[in-house]
């Protein structure tokens, strides 16, 4: 696997949208990306970093809060 993935890194015009819609986004400009999580605010997550991951951070509507980045 590359170090790097290629491709978009973060999405900040996601914040203010719909998470499931966001993942779909997320998935479809970077293909590289394997896995999109999509969190509730304050969910306890591990702390490593996975170049095929982003987390996708809503609030209790499921509406995007934080700009999601790979990682």
């Amino acid at each position: 696997m590359a170090s790097e993935c290629e491709g978009k890194s973060s999405w900040p015009e996601l914040v203010g949208v719909e998470g499931e819609v966001a993942a779909e986004t997320i998935k479809r400009e970077n293909p590289c990306i394997t896995t999109v999580d999509i969190l509730l605010e304050g969910t306890p997550v591990t702390r490593d970093y996975i170049i095929t991951r982003v987390r996708v951070w809503v609030d209790e509507k499921g509406i995007v809060t934080k700009v999601p980045i790979i990682g």
